[in-house]
């Protein structure tokens, strides 16, 4: 265990509240408690008392928690200070713990310490954080699997693996005269294959962990009164955009975020595209390009019953190459057409109606294939971006080495650069800097 200087923070929310929590955590809390509170602490049963200030003045009632190292969250001894959760008691609790000699925690520090601490790996960390975050119940759930360590264990087999199939090399190493028997009695062949076919499976559920984490981030573009609005309050399920007959209604971008079958989709509503001379239409317009350049799907929506097909065109040429796009051809209600889907051309169509909702269906299945997505979320965990990367450079490691089997000291390199890219996942290879960035993204108290 790592011992380090006491910190405190607020771990609620801000805001009112029936109780507010102020967490500490440090060594030798209990001395710590005996300035703060009428009863001393006792491990791991909630005692009732009144936390005091410097002059002896009770500030609240409430509950004081205590664990002790190392059996506690962080791995250190923690206190926590449950009182009524009202922003003025917690922040006189909080100053009072930093009057007693902890200082203020940085954003996720906690959780670091609990990493650092040997409480838990890297992706359970991340899998706090994603819980914290989940903004659907399927995110919820795949989030507290990584927390329980589901992630952790798939990485750690595979990592077992390489370390054996590392051992095995080794040892041929050892005696080179018979380097290529020692490797077939090995079946140093048939394990190779054997770890690439895991992890190529493993990737594929990373992406979709990734994807349940982060979302798709969708844009709708098109001309002005084609009924982008329309469709994104079809989304919403709620009047979110002003919808009028009135061309540029929409100025700046608005965004919502919708749950389709558990995966997040973050919709962004653009200004129609045209030429005008209107500069406040001017820049909402060029706000809407930006917003494309970061998109993962455009969502390029047209009338039905005909428009300005050389405006459609020119937008659609404009559109980045490799950024995939489904077109939309709106209001089906009032040119008489059936909602359908339809491939051809390079492009894929949805007939629907933003007014009456008939083909929605349609559009939410299109979008999860585009994604990649797996509706049924069975046994998922949340991932990020990097993990995905660690993934792809321990696959391409591994299939440099499927090619180096009769040169044994480039194929041994190659395994050892794929262990190092599994171990960045845990934690186990982790550079200092990607550990401030990872943690500062948490909340203050966690």
């Amino acid at each position: 265990m790592i011992r380090r200087d006491t910190i405190a923070a607020i771990a609620t929310a801000p805001g009112r509240g029936g109780v507010g929590i102020v967490r500490v955590s440090g060594g030798d809390l209990q001395r710590f408690a005996a300035g703060l509170a009428t009863r001393q602490p006792v491990e791991r049963r909630a005692v009732f008392t009144s936390f005091l200030d410097a002059a002896g003045t009770a500030i609240d009632d409430g509950l004081l928690l205590y664990f002790a190292a190392p059996h506690s969250y962080t791995g250190e001894d923690v206190l926590e200070l449950q009182g009524h959760g009202g922003m003025v008691v917690m922040r006189q609790l909080l100053q009072r713990c930093l009057e007693l000699g902890a200082r203020l925690a940085r954003p996720g520090e906690f959780t670091e310490r609990a990493y650092l601490n040997g409480r838990m790996d890297l992706t359970q960390a991340e899998g706090v954080a994603d819980l914290i975050d989940a903004s659907t119940t399927t995110a919820a759930r795949a989030a507290l699997r990584s927390l329980k360590g589901d992630f952790s264990k798939l990485i750690q087999g595979l990592t077992d693996k390489v370390i054996a199939l590392r051992m095995l090399l080794e040892a041929t190493l050892d005696f080179p005269e018979e380097e290529v028997e020692f490797l077939t009695a090995g079946r140093a062949a048939e394990k190779l294959a054997e770890i690439r076919n895991e992890l190529a499976a493993t990737l594929v559920a990373t992406r979709q962990g990734s994807l349940l984490r982060d979302g798709v981030q969708a844009v709708l573009i098109g001309a002005p009164n084609v009924g982008k609005s329309s469709l994104l309050n079809r989304f919403a399920g709620e009047e979110v955009a002003i919808v009028t007959d009135t061309p540029g209604t929409t100025r700046d971008a608005l965004r919502e975020q919708i749950d389709i079958d558990g995966m997040p989709v973050h919709i962004i509503d653009t200004a129609g595209l045209r030429e005008t001379e209107d500069p406040v239409e001017r820049i909402g317009i060029d706000r809407t390009w930006a917003m494309v350049m970061k998109a993962d799907l455009a969502l390029v929506v047209c009338d039905a019953r005909g428009g300005d097909a050389e405006a459609e065109h020119a937008i659609l040429e404009r559109l980045p190459v490799d950024l995939p796009r489904i077109r939309i051809l709106n209001k089906i209600d009032l040119a008489g057409y059936p909602s359908r889907r339809e491939a051809g051309s390079g492009e894929e169509r949805i007939w629907l109606s933003a007014k009456t909702g008939a083909g929605l269906e349609l559009l939410n299945k299109a979008i999860w294939d585009h994604a990649g997505w797996h509706p049924s979320g069975e046994g998922l965990f949340t991932a990020r971006a990097r993990h995905v990367e660690a993934l792809k450079d321990a696959q391409r490691h591994l299939a440099a080495a499927a090619e180096l089997t009769r040169q044994l000291e480039l194929y041994a390199e190659e395994l050892r650069l794929a262990h190092e890219a599994l171990g960045a996942i845990t934690g186990e290879f982790t550079p200092d800097d990607l550990l401030g960035e990872i943690f500062s993204r948490f909340c203050i108290g966690k």
